[in-house]
C-alpha cells in the first residue's frame, strides 16, 4: 500500500516542489491550501511535470471543523505543515494577524493528527535562532527571542508539536530551513509571491526582467565582509528532497527519538551582495540595485551546520547556487512567456 502525505499550503512555492518529489518518490499526495498566497499556476505546473492532477482541496486549514473532516475522510499516514503567512516585515507590522493564522492552523492539524495517529513534519525555519551568538548553528544552537512575530509563530509551533509529541505519542519532526531559493529545473514551478515580493531572489528576477525598476539591498553596514547580510541560500529542491526523506523516516518508523530537529541548509555562507553579483555573472545580466537602509527583523548573519540531516536523514545539498539561480531566471522568463500568450 502506498503511503498518503496530507501537504498543507501545497500549491505555494516550498509545497509544490515538495509534492513533486513526494510523488516521484512513491508517495500518495494529497495538496491542501486556501489559496491566499499564490495562484493555481503552481498546481497547473505540478501536474505537468507529474503527467497527472494530485488530489487537490481548496480549504483553510484555520477552520477546524473542515481540517477534522479532511483527516476523517483519508488515511492520512504524515502530514507536512507549510500552511501560513510567511513575511518577516509584514508580521512586524501585523503581528496579530500572523498570530491567528500561524497558531490556530497548526493546532487544528496536531489536534487532527493525534485523533489519527498521523505523524507530522512541520516547515519550520531559521528564524528560530534569531540573531545567532556564534555560527555556524547546529540543532543545539540556542533559540534566541525570535526578532519578528513570524519568527515567533515557528518557535511556538515547534513547542507545540514537541509538546504534543511528549504529551500523546505522537511522532513529529521539524525541520529548520534557512533561504530557499531557485526553481525545479523545468521550470514549470518556482516562486511566484503576490504583489511586491518579500524574499530577495524574486524581487532580483522581477528587476531583471523589467517588473521592477530597482532592487533594494537593505542595508550595508552590518558587521560582515562587504556589509550586507550573511545567508544561507538552499536551492528548494534540494529542500523538498530533505522533506522526502524525513517523511520516509517517519512512516517507516526509523525515528530514533519521538520528536526530532533537523537544520536543512547547505552550510556556506553567502551576502546578499554575491548572490545579486552571482545572479549577473550566471545569467549575463546587468541589475538595477541600490542600497536602503535596514530592514525591520533582518538578522546580520546566520547559516547552518547541516551535518545532523547528512548523518540521519541521509540528505544534504547538491545543487551549486549557480545552477539555482540560472533555474530562478528560467522560472522567470517562463512567467513572462506565460503571460504574453
Amino acid at each position: 500500500m502506498k503511503k498518503t502525505v496530507l501537504v498543507s499550503g501545497g500549491a505555494g512555492f516550498i509545497g509544490s516542489h515538495v509534492t513533486v518529489e513526494l510523488v516521484q518518490a512513491g508517495y500518495d499526495v494529497i495538496i491542501a491550501d486556501n489559496m491566499s498566497n499564490c495562484d493555481t499556476t503552481n498546481y497547473e505546473g505540478v501536474c505537468a511535470i507529474l503527467g497527472y492532477k494530485p488530489l487537490f482541496i481548496k480549504m483553510d486549514f484555520c477552520d477546524a471543523p473542515a481540517v477534522e473532516k479532511l483527516f476523517a475522510e483519508h488515511k492520512i499516514d504524515a502530514v507536512i505543515h507549510f500552511a501560513a503567512f510567511k513575511a518577516v516585515g509584514e508580521s512586524v507590522a501585523e503581528p496579530l494577524m500572523y498570530y491567528k493564522n500561524n497558531l490556530d492552523s497548526f493546532l487544528n492539524v496536531l489536534e487532527a493528527s493525534r485523533k489519527s495517529g498521523t505523524n507530522v513534519l512541520f516547515s519550520s525555519s531559521a528564524t528560530v535562532y534569531g540573531e545567532p551568538d556564534r555560527t555556524p548553528v547546529t540543532e543545539q544552537s540556542p533559540r534566541k527571542s525570535a526578532t519578528s512575530p513570524y519568527g515567533n509563530t515557528k518557535q511556538m509551533c515547534e513547542d507545540f508539536l514537541r509538546d504534543c509529541v511528549a504529551a500523546y505519542g505522537m511522532h513529529g519532526i521539524a525541520l529548520r530551513y534557512f533561504n530557499p531559493i531557485g526553481a525545479h529545473p523545468s521550470a514549470l514551478i518556482g516562486e511566484l509571491p503576490r504583489g511586491v515580493p518579500n524574499n530577495l531572489v524574486p524581487f532580483i528576477t522581477q528587476t531583471a526582467i523589467g517588473k521592477r525598476a530597482c532592487l533594494s539591498i537593505f542595508g550595508d553596514d552590518y558587521p560582515t565582509p562587504d556589509g550586507t547580510c550573511l545567508r544561507d541560500y538552499i536551492d528548494v529542491v534540494d529542500l523538498a528532497k530533505a522533506h522526502v526523506c524525513a517523511v520516509s523516516r517517519m512512516v517507516e518508523g526509523r525515528m530514533e527519538e519521538p520528536y526530532e530537529i533537523y537544520n536543512i541548509g547547505t552550510g556556506r555562507p553567502e551576502s546578499v551582495l554575491e548572490l545579486v553579483q552571482a545572479f549577473e555573472k550566471v545569467n549575463g545580466l546587468k541589475l538595477n540595485y541600490r542600497i536602503a537602509p535596514r530592514r525591520p527583523g533582518d538578522v546580520t548573519e546566520v547559516w547552518a551546520d547541516p551535518s545532523l540531516a547528512q548523518e540521519k536523514l541521509g540528505w544534504k545539498a547538491t545543487r551549486t547556487v549557480e545552477e539555482t539561480l540560472a533555474s530562478a531566471w528560467a522560472w522567470e522568463k517562463h512567467l513572462a512567456a506565460k503571460a504574453a500568450e
